[in-house]
């Protein structure tokens, strides 16, 4: 990632590069390789692109605030869809609401590094857009809650209640509740 003052300055380094890798034998991959415009609020011109992944995160424009309070729009990373669609891929392949013999602790000591691990990479910046892909573990223990009590079997508001009570009585069980993405029953 290369930052430039002008679409000129960005096309000349561009060129540039590619000059110097070709130099040593190598060259920049066509489709990762791009010009992006990182507009702001006073920059706010209309190019074809304005956002890009790079390393699980997606930069572009976002709502930031100051250490005052006031809102302004920001070229901003969070994480990026492909990783949240990954991320959410990986939860399934667990299959908690087959690990009826567990309880929540045993989910917990066996969720918890990787959710610690996720919400420390993704979490740096725009931590919000992460709690989207942390809302479905919540499902999920719904789902485990529902399979192993026959008492909230195919009562799905039971089962989010009792889960929601559990979050609230114990916060820190679950490395996602204890950044506040818990269940809320209104």
């Amino acid at each position: 990632m290369i930052h430039c003052q002008t679409k000129l300055q960005a096309v000349e380094l561009r060129k540039a590069l590619e000059h110097r890798l070709r130099a040593c034998g190598l060259e920049l991959h066509p489709e990762k390789t791009k010009i992006v415009y990182c507009g702001r609020k006073e920059r706010n011109k209309s190019y074809p692109l304005i956002t890009f992944d790079f390393l699980g995160y997606t930069f572009k424009r976002r709502k930031a605030r100051t250490k005052q309070g006031l809102n302004f729009t920001s070229f901003l990373p969070a994480i990026s869809n492909t990783a949240k669609v990954s991320i959410r891929n990986k939860m399934r392949t667990w299959q908690l609401h087959r690990r009826g013999g567990s309880d929540l602790k045993t989910l917990a000591s066996y969720t918890n590094p990787i959710l610690r691990g996720w919400i420390n990479y993704y979490g740096a910046f725009y931590k919000t857009e992460l709690h989207s892909v942390l809302r479905h573990m919540n499902r999920l223990l719904v789902r485990w809650a529902m399979r192993k009590y026959k008492r909230l079997r195919n009562r799905k508001v039971r089962a989010i209640k009792w889960i929601s009570e559990i979050s609230q009585r114990n916060p820190y069980l679950f490395e996602h509740w204890r950044i506040g993405v818990k269940l809320w029953v209104g």
